[in-house]
């Protein structure tokens, strides 16, 4: 048995039953890869493609704003730690149906997220060994991550950590030979200079527009930063290792993707990126790397196979943290001997297998309507965060500012900033054709999942 949910006005961390299997390694390495991922590797040639080298500039905005929620979340996860983090406080902060929503549509955005990377990964493969059909690759995926979260939560921690060192090792090393080219210091290669930073059309050949056009492309891609703040839970120091692990991976992170980018549009013209190829193959083709295109394979299915593995860890501890606050089924509870919630692992594979199963018999129909679902729930999702916090804050310094370890940026005005960077990404997510379809659908997701929550209210209030 569990206790019962703290009240929504106690900020009491509450004992969690998981196990505090997770080092510290594994949180700064989570942290590390959780967004290294196909978006930044493939996805990026479509930000630069409407950007130019002012792709730079998208980047920095996109992963400022990506810091500072993850400063957001670093300060509340210290001072409350929770397997269900952020959820968790906006309950604390807002109230059950906030806590409710954000909970459950984080999820649904996991386990949707889970089959598009199960069916990218099992599509290398089968390139791969096409003697074994794709659906066959998407079941061993499945297999071996749910087996995997289903033992002890250090099998969990041990797959990211390499995962994500192989993904972190490939970035440097990338940096490092390109560096090397950039300055001629390569066999058959001559120093480049800026010419093409300035040429094609300038640094902004397409102007703010362009800018903006490319922050919208690649804001997405550092979704998954929030898992490190669930996982923290689940170590021996919850306060003291998300603060480390936070602290280390803002700064990495957000060189990693500017500096990847400011190399790549330095080194080749930007007009020659093409939507959907890796610019990353590109660096490395021009560099004269033998078979690029097949060592960004390895790389891109290394990072499509750790976002499979740290979104089924995180939607089975954000479900099983829905349950113990009376928000999901209390089925769910189950915790196994090793501290491992095997039923709330199974519900939430149990989703990526159906919709793997989607994907597969209905490729250009349900399962992109599931996908526009999820398009900007990432958004909803981060400006609860925003939200939480700005209430959370003054509280925990009323009540225990001794735990105030990790605390926001220039509270409360970067908080404020980053709620309208957000708001501006959802303008532009209106008036762009493309992504028009996405807000939409998200918005309606959104809103079904706040008619429930409303629905339970009435009837605890009406039951109480």
């Amino acid at each position: 048995m569990h206790d019962a949910p703290p009240a929504a006005d106690s900020l009491a961390a509450e004992k969690e039953p998981l196990s505090a299997g997770l080092k510290q390694r594994h949180l700064t390495m989570l942290g590390l890869g959780g967004v290294i991922g196909a978006g930044l590797f493939v996805g990026s040639g479509a930000g630069i493609a409407v950007a130019g080298p002012g792709i730079i500039i998208s980047y920095l905005i996109a992963g400022a704003l990506a810091m500072l929620v993850m400063r957001m979340l670093g300060e509340m996860s210290s001072a409350m730690p929770a397997s269900g983090a952020f959820s968790v406080h906006a309950e604390r902060a807002l109230g059950r149906w906030a806590g409710f929503t954000v909970g459950w549509l984080y999820w649904f955005l996991l386990v949707v997220v889970l089959a598009v990377e199960a069916t990218g990964a099992a599509q290398i493969a089968n390139g791969w060994v096409p003697g074994v059909p794709q659906w066959a690759w998407v079941l061993i995926f499945m297999v071996v991550f749910t087996t995997a979260n289903l033992s002890a939560v250090k099998n969990f921690g041990e797959f990211e950590f390499w995962f994500a060192a192989l993904k972190v090792g490939a970035i440097v090393l990338f940096l490092a030979l390109s560096l090397l080219a950039i300055f001629g210091l390569l066999p058959d290669t001559e120093a480049v200079g800026f010419s093409n930073l300035t040429g094609q059309g300038g640094f902004l050949p397409n102007g703010v527009s362009g800018v903006i056009s490319g922050v919208l492309a690649v804001v997405f891609a550092f979704g998954g930063l929030e898992v490190v703040t669930i996982a923290a839970a689940e170590s021996d120091d919850p306060a003291r290792a998300v603060g480390r692990a936070v602290r280390s991976a803002v700064w990495r992170i957000l060189f990693f993707y500017v500096g990847s980018m400011l190399v790549i549009v330095t080194l080749l013209p930007w007009s020659s990126m093409q939507p959907g190829k890796s610019p990353y193959v590109a660096v490395l083709d021009h560099i004269g790397i033998p078979a690029a295109g097949q060592i960004m394979n390895i790389v891109v299915f290394v990072a499509l196979l750790s976002a499979l593995n740290a979104n089924l860890y995180g939607s089975s501890r954000m479900v099983f943290s829905l349950a113990e606050r009376g928000e999901a089924p209390e089925g769910l509870l189950k915790v196994s001997g090793g501290g491992v919630p095997r039923r709330a692992v199974l519900a939430s594979v149990a989703f990526g297998f159906a919709s793997v199963i989607l994907n597969l018999e209905w490729p250009d129909s349900i399962f992109r309507y599931l996908l526009n679902a999820v398009g900007a729930v990432l958004l909803f999702v981060w400006g609860l965060i925003a939200v939480s916090q700005l209430r959370l804050r003054r509280r925990i310094e009323r009540e225990m500012p001794e735990r105030l370890s990790l605390k926001m940026w220039a509270f409360p005005y970067l908080t404020w900033v980053a709620l309208a960077g957000m708001a501006a990404v959802l303008v532009l997510m209106v008036t762009d054709e493309g992504a028009r379809p996405q807000l939409l659908w998200s918005a309606a997701a959104t809103g079904a999942v706040l008619v429930v929550a409303w629905v339970r209210e009435l009837r605890l209030r009406r039951a109480a």
